[in-house]
Parts: structure tokens; sequence; C-alpha cells
């Protein structure tokens, strides 16, 4: 067993994440009691039925000897949980979140938990499935994974320390960010990709003929599209909560949707292919050096 150990790890949201969290902790050996608090009872009965979990609780008193507890939730349920768990936050928990926005998030914690945001640490794992709930965790989800940390000034070091070695033992790679500098990488690499991916399953399923074109689709318009199975409700919170840099991003993807559109209307195959050899070789690269680093298909 790991020389890390956690007493008592709060998970508050029992889906993908916080699910797959406690399944490789569990694997690990480093807590002694997994608590699940969450807004649906048959939720977090099926987590217990799956041992994800060993017990539920309420937030108040889940909070009581929590080593750590970790904010699992959309994003945008964060200030009302942490403004509920400030009466009973004790001075040696440790509290964190998962969420896919940082700026908003810190916000939150700073206005909800006052003088005790040092306890707060702020962090984003880089990993998730097409698939939602509880039945879906995984205890490797992890493995390999990218987990970013935007530490606040606040935050001793003995705290950043118990969250990086936490989600090092989980089987994550952790990196320092800043807030602004975490939203704005994800508004290109994850935030848009998902918007893309929801607008064009809509634009499809809005066709006269969604039928006949959803029958004939493939390959491409599968893997593209595996995203926009992800949860409506955490994703809607995530494009909201990050609106400022994600508008950016979509501006400049319309100005390179608007170059395209005006190369095919003009009959520009050079031009085209141009812009496609470029980004064919990006990607082929960054595929390559992912596959390298992480020993993952590209």
């Amino acid at each position: 067993m790991s020389a890390l150990h956690f007493s008592r790890v709060v998970i508050v949201g029992v889906g993908l994440i916080g699910g797959s969290l406690a399944r490789a902790l569990k694997r690990a050996g480093v807590v002694g009691e997994v608590v699940g608090v969450g807004r649906s009872p048959a939720s977090l009965e099926r987590a217990l039925a799956l041992g994800v979990i060993d017990r539920a609780a309420s937030l108040e008193d889940a909070a009581q000897g929590a080593s750590m507890i970790v904010l699992c939730a959309p994003v945008a349920q964060t200030f009302a949980l942490l403004h509920a768990l400030e009466p009973h936050l004790q001075p040696s928990t440790i509290v964190t979140d998962a969420g896919s926005t940082k700026s908003d998030v810190i916000m939150a914690a700073k206005t909800a938990l006052g003088d005790k945001v040092a306890q707060f640490v702020p962090a984003h794992p880089i990993a998730g499935r097409e698939l939602n709930g509880v039945e879906a965790a995984l205890d490797d989800l992890y493995d390999g994974k990218k987990v970013v940390l935007c530490p606040l000034q606040e935050n001793s070091r003995a705290d950043v320390a118990a969250v990086r070695a936490m989600w090092e033992t989980a089987g994550g790679v952790c990196e320092i960010m800043s807030a602004v500098q975490h939203d704005a990488v994800f508004a290109a690499v994850s935030h848009l990709p998902h918007l893309l991916s929801y607008a064009l399953v809509a634009q499809v399923a809005n066709a006269e003929d969604a039928a006949l074109k959803l029958a004939c689709a493939g390959g491409g318009f599968r893997d593209f599209t595996r995203i926009a199975a992800s949860s409506p409700e955490m994703w809607r919170d995530i494009c909201l909560a990050n609106r400022e840099a994600l508008l950016r991003e979509l501006n400049t993807y319309q100005s390179v949707l608007a170059h395209l559109k005006a190369q095919i209307e003009a009959g520009n195959g050079d031009a085209l292919e141009r812009v496609f050899a470029r980004a064919s070789q990006a990607r082929l690269q960054w595929g390559a050096e992912r596959a390298a680093a992480a020993d993952v298909e590209p």
C-alpha cells in the first residue's frame, strides 16, 4: 500500500468523473472510506450497489472528519455547494474540484468560503467518456491523463501537494496552470469541439431527411460526434461559464470556415488543399507526439 492515505474522501456528484476517482483511489488502497453526496437518491443507491462508495450522506454529515472533499458536480453548482459546506468545513479538510472551467469556480469559491478559501485547491482532470453516470465509472479512467491544477495564492504547499498526490495516485499526470491560461486553452481544445459536435448532430437531426442521413452516416460522423453524447447539463454550464474565451475561439473558427466557404464558392481547390495539408500535418504530428508520450493510439 502507498504511504499516502486518506481516512475519508467525500465525492460530491458520483457520476462518471467522481465515480472513476472513487474507483481509482480504492484500487490504489489509499482511502479508508468513500462517502457519496448527490441530488439523486437512486444514483447514490446505484453507486453503493456497485461498490463505488461505501455510504451516502448529506453534505453536512459527510464533511465531519473528511480528509478530502471533491466537487464533481456541474460547475454551475459550485457556489451553492461551497456555500452550504462552509459552516461545516473543518480546518483539516482539503476541498478540491474537477470542473472544466476555473476562473468562475475560483470566484465562486472565494465568495462562498471567504477566509476558508485557502482550503480550496482548484483542479481539472482531462479525462472523460461519451457515457454518463456512475455505471460508466472506470478505475483506470485517469491513467496517463493530464490533470491541471490551478492553485490559489492562499493555498498552502501541503494542501496543493495532497491534491496532486491524490490525482497522481489515481493515475493522473499533474500540471500547473493559471486559471486564465486554463480557460483559454480548454476553450480551444475541449469546449469548442464539444460545441461543434453538438451543433453538427443538431443540424443533421433537425433535417427533413434526418433518418436517411443518420442511416448513411459512417465512421467520420461517428468520430466527430462521439462527444455529443456527453452530459448536456455539464456542457451547458461549461459553455456559459467560459463564454468569453469560448466566443473568441468560436469567432476565430467562423473566420476559418468563412475562408473555406469562399474557396469552395470560387472553386479554388489549391487553396483548400493547402489548408487541409497544414491541418493534416498538425494532426498527425500531435497524434504521434501524444502516442509517444502516453503509449496510446494517435
